[in-house]
C-alpha cells in the first residue's frame, strides 16, 4: 500500500443533495436558454407559457426549487418522500411552459435522485421510487389525453426510457458495492482464520516444549526418589508449575480455536519479548530508528502471553516501516504493579495504521489480545502519528 492514498471520485466528494442542487439548477437555466433564439436558430426550441415571467410564474419556479432543494437534503434520511418533492419540483416547473409533456431537462433532478436511491437503499424501496418516477409520467400523459390536450407521447416515452436505464446504474453501483462488503467480510474472515491457526501451530510448539520439560523433570525425579527425596520433591514441584503454566495457556488460547492446521510447513520456534532488541535494531539498521523503553521490574511471562506481546510489537513496528512515512517510532513495555504487561507503539507519521501482508494486520493484533482477555487499541493520535496499545492481564500464577 502506497503512503498516500489517492483522493476518491468526485461523485463520491459531492454528496447527494448538491449534486440535486446543480442539476436543478442547470435544468433551469438551460430551459430558460431554450426559450430564446440562440445564435444559428431560426426561432426558439420552445415557446414560453405567458406566465412564465410574470409573478405567478416565479412563484412556481421559487416553489419548485425550494422542493427540489428539500428533496436531496431528505435523500439520506427519507428517500420516498424526497423522490415525491423531486417529481413534485419538476411537474410545478413544467407548468410554466408551454410544452405538452414532462420535458427531459425538468425530470433530471427526478434522475439523480433516483441514482442514488437505487444505489444506496434496499431493493424494495428502489422498486418504489422507480415506480413513482415512471408513473408520474404515465399519469401526467392520460390526464392530458383525458382532457384532449396535445400529448408529446414519443419525447415521455423517451423521459421513462432514460428514467430506466438511470435507475438500472444505480442498481448496479448499489449490487456492486453489497458484492465489495461481502468480499471485505470474507477477507477479514479468512485473515482472522489464518491469524488463529498460526497462533495454533505457534502454541503447539510452545506446548511441546513445556511438555519436554516436564518430562525431563518427571524422568529425573523418578531416579533420585529413593536416594535423593530432597531434589525428587523439587523436580516434582517444576513439572506442578511447567503444568500449570502450560494448562492456563491452554485455557486461554483454545478457547476461540476451531479450525485444524492442515498442509502448511511448520514454522521456526516462537519469538518473544527478549527478541524485541533484535528486532529494534534490525529496523534501525533498515532505516526506521526503533527506540525500546522498559517500564517497571521485567519477569518471566507466561509463553503464550510473551510470543503474543511480541507479535504486537513486530506487526506494529512493521506498520510504521511501510506506511507511516515517518523515521522514527517508539516501543513502550510497561510492567505494572505484577497485574498485567502493557504494551505501546507510537510514532509521528501520516497517522496511518495499515495492515501487513495479510491485508489485516489490526485484526490479527486484536484478535490475540482478545484470546487472552486484554484490551486493545490502535487509533491516529489527536497531535500527529499512530498509537497502537494492548493490556495484556497476567494470570494469577506469575504474579
Amino acid at each position: 500500500m502506497s503512503a498516500t492514498a489517492p483522493p476518491p471520485p468526485l461523485v463520491k466528494r459531492v454528496s447527494p443533495a448538491a449534486w440535486t442542487a446543480v442539476v436543478w439548477c442547470a435544468s433551469v437555466l438551460f430551459t430558460l436558454l431554450t426559450t430564446f433564439r440562440l445564435p444559428g436558430e431560426m426561432a426558439p426550441a420552445q415557446w414560453p407559457a405567458a406566465q412564465l415571467y410574470r409573478w405567478d410564474g416565479l412563484t412556481f419556479l421559487v416553489l419548485s426549487t425550494a422542493m427540489a432543494f428539500q428533496g436531496g437534503r431528505l435523500l439520506h434520511r427519507r428517500p420516498l418522500l424526497a423522490t415525491a418533492l423531486t417529481i413534485l419540483a419538476a411537474v410545478f416547473e413544467t407548468t410554466t411552459l408551454g410544452v405538452a409533456g414532462l420535458p427531459m431537462a425538468q425530470y433530471l433532478t427526478t434522475m439523480v435522485a433516483l441514482y442514488f436511491v437505487a444505489a444506496t437503499y434496499p431493493r424494495r424501496t428502489a422498486l418504489i421510487a422507480l415506480a413513482m418516477a415512471v408513473g408520474t409520467l404515465i399519469a401526467y400523459i392520460a390526464v392530458r389525453m383525458l382532457r384532449d390536450w396535445i400529448v408529446s407521447t414519443s419525447a415521455e416515452l423517451a423521459v421513462a426510457l432514460v428514467t430506466v436505464i438511470v435507475w438500472l446504474l444505480g442498481n448496479s453501483a448499489h449490487q456492486s458495492r453489497v458484492h465489495a462488503e461481502r468480499l471485505s467480510a470474507e477477507h477479514a474472515a479468512q485473515a482472522v482464520t489464518a491469524e488463529r491457526l498460526r497462533i495454533a501451530r505457534e502454541m503447539h510448539d510452545t506446548v511441546a516444549h513445556s511438555i519436554g520439560i516436564i518430562a525431563l523433570q518427571a524422568g529425573a525425579a523418578s531416579r533420585v526418589a529413593t536416594t535423593r527425596p530432597e531434589a525428587a520433591l523439587a523436580a516434582m514441584r517444576a513439572v506442578e508449575n511447567e503444568g500449570r503454566e502450560t494448562l492456563a495457556g491452554l485455557r486461554r488460547m483454545l478457547v476461540a480455536l476451531r479450525a485444524a492446521d492442515e498442509g502448511q510447513s511448520p514454522e521456526a520456534a516462537p519469538a518473544g519479548l527478549a527478541d524485541v532488541d533484535r528486532l529494534a535494531a534490525t529496523t534501525t539498521a533498515a532505516g526506521v530508528r526503533v527506540e525500546v523503553r522498559r517500564l517497571g521490574e521485567a519477569r518471566q511471562l507466561p509463553p503464550d502471553i510473551d510470543l503474543s506481546a511480541f507479535r504486537i510489537v513486530q506487526e506494529s513496528v512493521t506498520n510504521v516501516v511501510r506506511h507511516a512515512g515517518t523515521r522514527a517510532c517508539r516501543v513502550t513495555l510497561d510492567y505494572r504493579d505484577d497485574e498485567e504487561l502493557a504494551v505501546e507503539i507510537t510514532d509521528d507519521g501520516l497517522g496511518r495504521g495499515s495492515s501487513t501482508d495479510t491485508g489485516f494486520g489490526l485484526a490479527g493484533m486484536r484478535e490475540r489480545v482478545a484470546l487472552l482477555h486484554g484490551e486493545f487499541t490502535a487509533a491516529p493520535r489527536p497531535e500527529g502519528g499512530f498509537r497502537v496499545t494492548a493490556r495484556l492481564p497476567l494470570p494469577v500464577a506469575v504474579r
